[in-house]
């Protein structure tokens, strides 16, 4: 049982290491965000990270994510993947990348496999080989190496110790791994979001080289990337029968702040922008949001404010429920209830979203 550094409540459902409980995250913010952001850095410490976005007048300017950052002579961004050498910004490019790569096996565990065409046929014989899921095909699974966020539960932290050693990969040692049983690319990580002109680049080739057979472009990724490299993605991912899975993490920016270190404008402006091609493509969808439902912190009006939110873009875009799993500085907090998830899934359904669910349910208590 930890306690808020705040107001001394005691609670299972606070985090020990964040030491704040919901309430004064949203009620006092300015104090809450002093006590979170130095969990941040902490955490950033450990993997000799910077500790936050630079903000250098003079320092060198990277506009890839929403962090924006202007990197001082010397320094690195808040990535960790590109530094500022005499005025010159170096680093992962279109042509070398901080990633790692596997084939995974079809229908795969995506969060959108309840939707997309490997996991259910959808948009056959277009999009998809079979018409249902795709057993006997692969999903070429991209790992990127680094994320413009810092979240504190993140479920899959490690790639934080791969980030600053040694060795890049090319687009074509990715593209060799594509063989004739490879029926799509999917991004995550990490984030494709601080690589993405490696990631396009990627599948641009690939589908220049592959013309003429199935090979959707797939992401996950918590959507704070530049506006135009997220049309670049749309196009890639409209064109091959691809999907977008955005992971909107929380509704309040007081809150996503305290979570993840970084504010969530940049990302609903984002998911608002994608909205705008769902009805072109309406099989498979084009467009799908989840969120982790964090016990302590993500509540049923967390739940309210993102459901209504994306039902106001399109009631119909499909919308995942996801259980938690106790990770990295948040390792010390319950597994969802399963009465909660069924609650938030009532929730979303009384805004009016008509594609919810819940996922991840054997993790639920």
């Amino acid at each position: 049982m930890a306690e808020c550094s705040i107001c001394h409540q005691r609670s299972l459902l606070i985090s020990r290491e964040l030491s704040l409980c919901l309430s004064c995250i949203r009620e006092r913010p300015h104090r809450a965000l002093r006590v979170a952001l130095a969990t941040h850095v902490r955490s950033r410490q450990s993997f000799r990270l910077p500790e936050r976005p630079p903000e250098d007048p003079k320092g060198v300017s990277c506009k890839i994510c929403v962090n924006e950052c202007r990197i001082p002579n010397g320094a690195l961004g808040y990535c960790g993947l590109r530094a500022n050498e005499e005025g010159r910004l170096v680093g992962v490019s279109r042509e070398m990348g901080k990633l790692s790569w596997y084939l995974d096996p079809l229908p795969t565990n995506c969060v959108g496999d309840w939707v997309c065409p490997g996991g259910t046929g959808r948009g056959y014989p277009q999009y998809a080989i079979k018409n249902g899921p795709e057993h006997g095909y692969f999903n070429l699974a991209v790992f990127f190496h680094s994320c413009s966020f810092n979240c504190l539960y993140c479920q899959n932290w490690h790639f934080r110790e791969e980030t600053l050693l040694p060795g890049t990969r090319s687009p074509d040692e990715v593209i060799s791994s594509i063989d004739e049983r490879t029926t799509c690319i999917c991004y995550f990580g990490g984030d494709p979001s601080t690589q993405l002109p490696f990631a396009l680049e990627v599948s641009k080739k690939a589908r220049d080289r592959l013309k003429g057979r199935i090979l959707r472009i797939c992401w996950e990724t918590n959507g704070s990337m530049n506006k135009g490299l997220l049309r670049e993605m749309i196009g890639l991912s409209l064109e091959s029968g691809g999907l977008i899975k955005f992971d909107l993490k929380a509704w309040d920016e007081n809150l996503h702040i305290a979570l993840t270190g970084v504010t969530n404008k940049r990302t609903l402006e984002n998911f608002e922008e994608a909205a705008r091609f769902v009805e072109l493509r309406s099989e498979p969808p084009i467009l799908m949001a989840s969120t982790l439902l964090v016990p302590g912190y993500i509540d049923g009006e967390e739940i309210r404010g993102i459901s209504r939110f994306i039902a106001s873009l399109n009631p119909r875009i499909p919308y995942s429920l996801l259980a938690y799993y106790p990770h990295f500085y948040m390792d010390d907090l319950p597994l969802t209830k399963r009465s909660e998830a069924n609650e938030y899934l009532r929730i979303c359904r009384e805004e009016g979203l008509k594609n919810v669910r819940i996922g991840n349910v054997h993790l639920l208590v």
